[in-house]
């Protein structure tokens, strides 16, 4: 009878670290390598298909700029479909800056890297999160 209830606890046990593993999600690293300067800070939004361009993420960070490199870690995000949104707040006002023309005053970029010209996309924005962690580089 011990011995049964000690492989019963032994395989409850491992059930539950298995269960905490797939809870835990994927970890993705960014890195940004060109920023013009050291100034305000970098500011960085992970995006699903329904939170983007229609304000924060569903995560959300920000980092000093050091020798015009910024490394970001998302951490705990679940398999699924997302984009990432990085913003160069120069006056760390937190939001983009615009000229009268409504052309952006600073730097921004986003995952996919896609340099047209309009506001960003989700379509060419996006990737795919699946079981293995992701390193990603941005462009400004």
């Amino acid at each position: 009878m011990k011995k049964l209830a000690l492989i019963f606890t032994l395989a409850l046990t491992s059930l539950v670290s298995l269960a905490q593993e797939k809870t835990e999600g994927i970890t993705i690293t960014v890195v940004t390598e060109n920023f013009l300067n050291n100034e305000g800070k970098a500011m960085y939004a992970l995006h699903t298909e329904d939170t983007f361009m229609k304000g924060p993420g569903v995560q959300n960070a920000e980092s000093k700029i050091e020798d015009g490199k910024v490394t970001i870690t998302f951490k705990n995000v679940t398999p699924g479909t997302y984009a990432i949104m990085l913003l160069h707040d120069v006056n760390e006002n937190q939001k983009m800056d615009f000229d009268a023309s409504g052309m952006p005053k600073e730097s921004y970029g986003m995952s996919g890297n896609d340099m047209s010209f309009g506001p960003p996309q989700f379509d060419s924005a996006k990737f795919e999160v699946n079981k293995e962690d992701l390193n990603l580089n941005i462009r400004l």
